[in-house]
């Protein structure tokens, strides 16, 4: 991320930029952009602001759906369609093609990094990345955790943390080491899937080699352990 910041002149421009370019087609209204990025009001106004006026999001007019809070005591809440100030990626933005492929490519997060905001999810035995993070669309998840005593709130936390990196939504499961040694001998069909296709495997206490009486994993790699 430090390159793209120094580039791009802060976080949270970067962050809204691969927001948009991550979802092209998806209206954002300023709740949103900050709830999604992870950033201050002021940043979220400010920089959508900017790239409004240079052309790479365009300013929509939304339906979205709103929650409101009950007028009295035990009454439930109501969901009510508003419409709303937001903005879309602008498909016409002329160096949208070369911007999408620089953004998109550069990854904001080391491999160290990853394993880091895993770190008190609890005892991690195996910890995988693929899809997006290796540019691989047809993964069946982006991230894959084996461990014990995994704590779900704290592994949503981590991922939500990397999405607002990312600016993108992020696929992945997870699972005590028994039940994932209970599944890898019943050769589950998530679990194969996903050590069959290409991945990148960060932490691997388990020892966990690739099946290559399968299907072939030549981008298969190991960087932590």
């Amino acid at each position: 991320m430090d390159i793209l910041e120094k580039l791009f002149g802060s976080v949270a421009r970067v962050r809204i930029m691969r927001l948009f370019l991550f979802n092209p087609d998806t209206y954002f209204d300023l709740e949103n952009v900050m709830h999604r990025a992870k950033i201050s009001q002021q940043d979220a106004r400010s920089n959508t602001r900017l790239l409004n006026e240079i052309g790479l999001i365009k300013t929509r007019i939304f339906s979205k759906e709103v929650k409101l809070e009950p007028k009295k005591k035990g009454d439930k809440k109501r969901i009510v369609k508003r419409r709303v100030k937001g903005w879309v990626l602008n498909d016409l933005f002329p160096y949208l093609p070369a911007l999408q492929n620089f953004v998109i490519t550069v990854s904001p997060l080391q491999d160290r990094m990853i394993v880091r905001k895993f770190n008190r999810t609890g005892n991690i035995k195996l910890l995988i990345i693929s899809g997006v993070f290796i540019q691989e669309k047809d993964s069946r998840v982006d991230i894959f955790i084996v461990g014990d005593g995994l704590r779900r709130a704290a592994i949503d936390s981590a991922v939500k943390d990397i999405e607002a990196e990312l600016g993108k939504d992020l696929t992945y499961s997870f699972f005590e080491t028994k039940d994932f040694q209970y599944r890898l001998t019943m050769y589950d069909k998530l679990i194969r899937d996903i050590l069959d296709y290409p991945h990148k495997k960060l932490i691997n206490k388990l020892g966990i080699q690739a099946n290559s009486t399968k299907i072939g994993v030549g981008k298969v790699q190991t960087t932590l352990s």
